[in-house]
């Protein structure tokens, strides 16, 4: 019997946990926390041990098949990536470059050959209908740190490990394992926190598995966090506690204090729900720590103020002088640094509307167009409207907003084509899968989540299994979909091979290792190259966060930018709200939706693990107790729930652990659909709430969705 051992970092969120894989005769016999990680330090959660079951999924695909009208059936990768290649050209030949759109879903971003070389490809198509998750997520903090930062990767992370007072808004990170703030065991980082001294504070509309363990939880109307915000920096200005820094331009300190000073605590009590004298006590703990952090994270950024919000976070890290100081808010140095412009491997900064959707004008951002834009881009006749679709491991009729539009506009497509492995919500409607090979079965660099770690680190992993002959990587269908199209586009013909090329992802990151920071041209000991990272299977540490400002800074002056203009202009919608928010209101009211993460899921197709889906159903409504009694509601009743664009049934879970007026339902549900072929979703398949969320409610500013706080009806059925 034949064993060995390797060691990975899971890929199913963003805490990069170490893992430790035991293989026996060619089948995973177990997988457990890498307790030689120094990063993870052998935290393991229930994901990863579900790595096995996704490799050994009987739904995956791992060869192409194309839709017919018998049903699907398997083609040769030649066959599958010419007609693909050649019905692309032939819409953009027709119909114009921007007749073809491109959507990538989050898992890409776990998948450092599918960024390298998915990125090649889009391009290459040269259409400006790029879209992707980052608008259903995290685009207010790439927004704000372009604005204030000067690079929209330059996002603050918190120093967890040495903070005193750590500040979370609209984030549960015991749910999400760190969310922008890629920390293994964060249960165990908070709890030393609170050992030495420290305090954790959650504000939020739902008491959290994070507020339940923290020393404070305060419920917020979803929202509003924008309001909660300026009161705090009201707090500061009123009682002098402003720190100056050379790192800002004094002058716009005056602006800042005028807007606050039209929010002071007893002003937004009302419309937060948060009392006065928390606002108040908050702001001076904050602000008298030795150290403290705000962190914000999808609860505020997906609301019609995501950006505000964002931009007012990183305000009150840096008037409180805690941006980029140890114990708040920090910068990491990774060892491939996408942000350094002189870097072997750089990033773009960014850039913002520099063009506007067809039919809506949304705003551009690093130009991506927000794909709350998606359905009516495809619904809306006229020139440039999307006639053909290219997905990347996205499920998007399940996780951006009004699904059931973007389904429709699917279903009205020319040409569709997934590279995905398994037939879900959105890929049903495609005339070709592409699937390409598992995590196990390609090797494995962090390129985004080393960016957002709470402690400098790098690691590399080498394939558990070799790919079935005949599979293909993503970055390989990538690299031969992109050669196909040059040549139709140059008049020559398709090779009846497929295409590869000599340089692939390891050589890439190898180049970038030895030209960031650590490597040949940095000021480190370590001289790291992908040969390094190998004899060093469990990673290597590369130290604290240290405080990087101004050299890391990439505004022209290397200041931040505390006002930028277009944070200035978007203020008048903000006192708009408020003063509608603040108007005596009628008793008859709608509910305010908010959405919910578990621990044991992050995309849907997670869902199609069986682990993963063990204990009581986590589909249901939210809804506080006092709402229920009003409606004549008991615990697990199903009702109906209404919004601007649809309605659902769905069963209730009655909890004092929602804020009164506030319901919550679960992301990444509803796989009851016909045509989907994901056996164990199905036996879970609850419902979808971007069936009720708005396409049209968005944060205008950044055109992010705004999921937070989506206005709804609940009636018995």
């Amino acid at each position: 019997m034949s064993s060995q051992t390797h060691y990975r970092s899971c890929t199913l969120c963003e805490a990069m946990c170490g893992l430790r894989i035991e293989v026996e005769d060619g089948k995973i016999s177990a997988i457990r926390g890498d307790k030689e990680d120094p990063f993870s330090r052998g935290h393991l959660c229930a994901k990863g041990p579900e790595l096995k079951n996704l490799y050994e999924d009987p739904d995956r695909l791992k060869f192409p098949v194309k839709r017919t009208d018998t049903g699907w059936v398997q083609v040769s990768w030649v066959e599958a990536l010419s007609e693909t290649a050649k019905a692309l050209f032939d819409i953009q030949n027709r119909y114009g470059f921007d007749s073809v759109a491109v959507y990538n879903g989050n898992p890409n971003v776990h998948n450092y050959g599918s960024m390298l070389f998915g990125d090649r490809f889009s391009n290459r198509l040269k259409s400006k209908n790029h879209y992707s998750a980052t608008s259903v997520d995290q685009l207010p903090h790439q927004l704000a740190s372009y604005l204030m930062f000067g690079h929209q990767l330059l996002i603050p992370i918190p120093d967890i490990d040495h903070t005193k007072y750590f500040l979370i808004l609209g984030g549960n990170p015991f749910a999400s394992n760190g969310s922008l703030m890629t920390v293994p065991d964060v249960k165990k980082r908070l709890k030393e926190l609170q050992e030495r001294g420290g305090k954790f504070v959650v504000v939020d509309p739902r008491k959290t598995e994070t507020a339940s363990n923290a020393d404070e939880h305060v419920f917020i109307r979803p929202g509003a966090d924008a309001f909660f915000l300026l009161a705090i920096l009201n707090v500061f200005f009123t009682k002098n506690l402003i720190r100056p820094s050379s790192l800002y331009d004094e002058s716009e300190l005056k602006k800042i204090s005028d807007l606050a000073s039209q929010y002071s605590p007893s002003q937004v009590e009302t419309v937060t729900g948060v009392s006065a004298s928390t606002i108040e006590r908050i702001a001076m703990e904050f602000s008298s720590s030795p150290s403290a952090v705000c962190y914000g994270r999808v609860g505020v950024s997906t609301q019609a103020f995501g950006t505000l919000s964002q931009w007012l976070i990183n305000l009150v890290n840096v008037l409180s002088g805690n941006l980029d100081k140890r114990g708040g808010a920090m910068f990491t140095l990774p060892a491939v640094d996408p942000i350094d412009p002189k870097g072997a491997l750089k990033s773009s900064p960014g850039s913002f509307n520099s063009f506007q959707s067809r039919v809506r004008k949304l705003p551009e951002f690093n130009g991506e167009l927000p794909v709350a834009a998606l359905s009516e881009e495809i619904l809306t006749p006229g020139e440039g409207q999307i006639k053909a679709l290219v997905t990347s491991a996205g499920n998007p009729v399940l996780s951006t907003p009004n699904g059931t539009k973007l389904e429709e506009g699917l279903k009205n497509l020319e040409f569709m084509v997934c590279v995905d492995f398994y037939i879900n919500e959105t890929t049903q409607y495609a005339n070709y899968i592409l699937p390409p090979t598992s995590t196990l079965e390609h090797d494995h660099y962090d390129m985004i989540f080393n960016v957002f770690a709470v402690r400098n680190t790098t690691k590399y992993a080498q394939p558990v299994f070799e790919p079935q002959p005949g599979m293909l990587h993503d970055w390989e269908i990538f690299v031969d979909l992109t050669k196909r199209l040059e040549l139709l586009r140059s008049g020559k013909p398709l090779p009846e091979e497929l295409v590869t090329t000599k340089l692939g992802p390891a050589s890439i990151i190898d180049f970038a290792l030895k030209g960031g920071p650590y490597g040949e041209k940095g000021n480190h000991s370590r001289m790291l190259n992908l040969q390094l990272l190998k004899e060093n299977p469990h990673g290597i540490d590369l130290g604290p966060l240290m405080p990087s400002f101004p050299d890391r800074l990439l505004t022209e002056n290397k200041k931040i930018r505390l006002l930028p203009q277009e944070i200035s202009e978007d203020l008048t919608r903000l006192s708009q709200t408020f003063a509608e928010w603040s108007a005596p209101k009628d008793k008859a009211r709608n509910f305010l939706l908010i959405g919910r993460r578990h621990l044991r899921n992050n995309n849907s197709w997670m869902h199609n693990l069986p682990k993963l889906m063990t204990g009581k159903n986590r589909c249901t409504l939210m809804i506080h107790p006092e709402d229920a009694r009003s409606l004549g509601i008991s615990e697990e009743e199903e009702v109906q729930v209404e919004s601007r664009v649809g309605r659902i049934l769905i069963p209730t879970e009655i909890t004092d652990e929602i804020m009164p007026g506030v319901v919550s339902i679960p992301h990444g549900f509803g796989h009851a659909k016909s045509g989907v072929r994901l056996n164990v979703a199905k036996q879970f398949a609850g419902v979808s709430i971007n069936d009720l969320t708005d396409d049209e409610a968005l944060d205008e500013l950044s055109g992010n969705a705004a999921f937070s706080g989506v206005p709804v009806s609940i009636r018995k059925v």
